[in-house]
C-alpha cells in the first residue's frame, strides 16, 4: 500500500477512507496559515472532503494502489484547490439531479450539489493523463 505524502499545500493520499481524518487535519491547519475564518474554512473542508471521498469510492474505485492528490493554492483573497484522481474519469451526464422527484428522498447523490453551493468556482475536468481533476476557488476576506 502507497503511503501519504505532505508538501507545503498538497496532500497525496492513498485511496482508502480511512485516510480522510489526516486529509481534515492537513486542510485545516493550511487553511488556518492562508487566514481563513472558521466558517471558510468548515466550507472548504466539507467540499474537498466529499470531493476526495468520491475521488476514492467513485473514481479510484478504492483501490489503494491509485492516488487522489489535492493541492491548494493561495491566490490574493482566494484560495484554489485542485482534486486529481486516477480513474476512469467521470460522465457529468450521469450525475443525477438530486432536487428531482425521483431523487428528491435519496440519502446519497448530493455531493457536488452541496459542494457547488459551498463554493465559489466548481470545474470538473477529465484529466490530461486519465482520472478526473475537479478545481475549487473559494473567495474570503483574511482573518487579522
Amino acid at each position: 500500500m502507497s503511503e501519504v505524502v505532505k508538501k507545503p499545500g498538497k496532500i497525496i493520499i492513498p485511496s482508502d477512507q480511512v485516510y480522510l481524518q489526516e486529509l481534515d487535519e492537513f486542510l485545516e491547519e493550511t487553511l488556518r496559515n492562508f487566514s481563513m475564518a472558521e466558517g471558510d474554512i468548515a466550507d472548504v473542508a466539507i467540499s474537498v472532503t466529499e470531493l476526495v471521498n468520491n475521488a476514492i469510492v467513485h473514481g479510484n474505485a478504492s483501490d489503494p494502489d491509485k492516488m487522489v492528490d489535492v493541492e491548494m493554492i493561495l491566490k490574493d483573497s482566494s484560495v484554489e484547490i485542485t482534486v486529481t484522481d486516477e480513474g476512469d474519469g467521470i460522465d457529468l451526464s450521469d450525475i443525477p439531479d438530486p432536487l428531482s422527484d425521483e431523487n428528491i428522498l435519496k440519502e446519497t447523490g448530493r455531493g457536488i450539489f452541496i459542494v457547488r453551493s459551498l463554493m465559489d468556482e466548481v470545474d470538473i475536468t477529465a484529466g490530461k493523463d486519465g482520472g478526473t481533476v475537479v478545481r475549487l476557488v473559494k473567495k474570503f476576506d483574511p482573518v487579522k
